[in-house]
């Protein structure tokens, strides 16, 4: 039994993921169905935490939008989410950024990983 659902969680994984980090901005393009149209909507975040494995992996990305913060929360292996761009790496020593929901501002930046 439990191989059977193994295969079929297999199946709908995503072949290719695009490598992102804790503490990166990122783009998620998401698909979005308004009535009888789909558009894909952008959301531009950091990433504050990853977490679960395989076909229940979940990723969360904040923003500030006009000085409020907004969080969503995507399944990383959903066919909603059409590919997620990095646009910077973060430098973090944490796995989850929760600290950044009580900052505001230049607070709440995350210095950017130079190599």
């Amino acid at each position: 039994m439990n191989n059977i659902i193994k295969e079929i969680e297999n199946a709908q994984l995503k072949e290719t993921i695009d490598e992102f980090h804790v503490g990166d901005t990122v783009k998620v393009y998401a698909k979005v169905k308004e009535g009888a149209r789909e558009r894909t909507q952008v959301f531009e975040g950091v990433v504050l935490k990853r977490q679960n494995g395989g076909i229940k992996e979940t990723f969360t990305v904040r923003k500030s939008s006009n000085g409020i913060g907004v969080e969503k929360t995507w399944p990383l292996h959903s066919p909603i989410v059409e590919k997620i761009e990095v646009i910077r790496r973060g430098k973090v020593r944490r796995a989850k950024l929760n600290y950044l929901r009580g900052r505001v501002g230049k607070a709440a930046k995350v210095k950017e990983l130079v190599k």
